[in-house]
This record gives structure tokens, sequence and C-alpha cells, in this order.
């Protein structure tokens, strides 16, 4: 992790749109893998945490399904100065459609939200085990998600795709061929680390070992361990 940080983990989730039913589970799955690897972790939905006091105790912030508008102004700016300074992001599943009208975190995350099919069974094809939060992973994973699709292909901006989905299993995909569900990026020259998962729809995904090591991984990657 970033050196001078304490082991804090923010659990953010917040939403202004849809709300997942899931998201109770998931931060308690991201507070029991936090513990069990070493870190401390905080679950709020009140956007006051974003300050940089608060933020220079993290080792990351993950967004869990976050939707709409989530930040103010000032925690706007005080996240963005927390990545920039080497603060470690993990993205989940709905985080990809939070703050629309924030040019930052599109280009953070590198693509936004375009809407999904409805909920079904489908491959995710991982391109590499060298990362942990895939090297666990099977090289074709079977699950039942809701598959998101995005306006744009991520990879054009440079991030390193560690997992596909296979649209020739399901209905409803746009982007073909290569379709990424799984990134991350280092913020060179800041040192920060981003990654994001599409998955995590359903509450019974926080509760599969499977899913529970991919998280973990992409934890443990984004904090620096």
């Amino acid at each position: 992790m970033p050196s001078g940080r304490s082991k804090d983990v923010l659990v953010y989730t917040r939403t202004t749109g849809y709300r997942h039913e899931s998201i109770p589970a998931a931060a308690a799955a991201l507070g029991e893998l936090a513990a069990a690897a070493g870190l401390s972790a905080e679950t709020t939905e009140d956007p006051a945490a974003f300050t940089p006091e608060r933020l220079a105790r993290c080792a990351a912030v993950v967004l869990v399904s976050t939707t709409g508008t989530v930040l103010t102004d000032a925690g706007r700016a005080a996240f963005e100065a927390y990545v920039r300074g080497g603060g470690g992001l993990l993205a989940v599943h709905a985080a990809a459609n939070a703050e629309p009208d924030w040019p930052f975190y599109g280009d953070l995350l590198g693509t936004r939200f375009d809407g999904h099919p409805e909920i079904q069974p489908g491959t995710v094809c991982v391109d590499t085990h060298d990362h942990p939060a895939t090297a666990a992973l099977p090289d074709r994973w079977e699950r039942t998600d809701e598959w998101y699709n995005f306006t744009v292909n991520p990879r054009a901006t440079g991030v390193r795709v560690l997992a596909r989905a296979d649209e020739t299993g399901y209905h409803g995909g746009t982007l073909g061929a290569d379709h990424p569900l799984v990134w991350c990026r280092d913020t060179a020259p800041d040192h920060g680390r981003v990654l994001f998962t599409a998955l995590g729809h359903a509450t019974e995904a926080y509760a599969d070992p499977v899913f529970r090591t991919h998280l973990a991984g992409a934890l443990r990657w984004v904090t620096g361990g």
C-alpha cells in the first residue's frame, strides 16, 4: 500500500439512482475480506467521509454498486487528490454508473455503464492468471450475473483487461468478441491503483467462494498488498 497510509478501507455504498439489493451483503463480504487481509473496513453512505483527512488514512476506497451522483463537489476534489496521490480504488458492479457528469471519474474507469440484458447464465473468459484478482479463477468461469454493456471498450484507454464476457453464450451483449468485464490500471505517474469488476449483481454472489476469492485478490492489489 502507499507509504504512510494506514491499513484502512473505506467501503462506500451511497446511491442516488437504482439501488441493488445486494449492497448489504457486498459491504459485509468486503469487510470480512479486509479483516482477513489485516485491514480494517468502515462502511458508510455519508459523502462527508470524503475529506482529505479521512482519505489520507485509507489504503483503498471501495465503491459498491454506487449509482448516480454520490459525491459533493468537495468530496470529488478530495477523492481526485487521493487517487492522484497514490490511493487505491476498487469499483464493484454498478459503480460504473456513478458520477455520470464527472469527467475525471469516467476517465479513471475508462468507460461508462450502458445498460444490460436480463439476468442470465454466461461465461467469463479469464485472460490472465498473473493478477491477484484472477489468479484463482478458472479459464472459463460459468456464472449467472447481470452482464453489463459499456459505452466504449475501455481497452482503448490503456487499462489492462483481466477478464471478458463470452457474448456467444448469452443474449444482449453489445461489444462483440472483446467485451471486458474486469480491468485495472496503474494511474502513473500518480502511482495509484484502480480495479473495476462488472460482476456482483446478486446477493448470493457474495457468499460464493470463487467470487469472494476474486474480490479478495482485487482488494489486495488495490491496497498494494
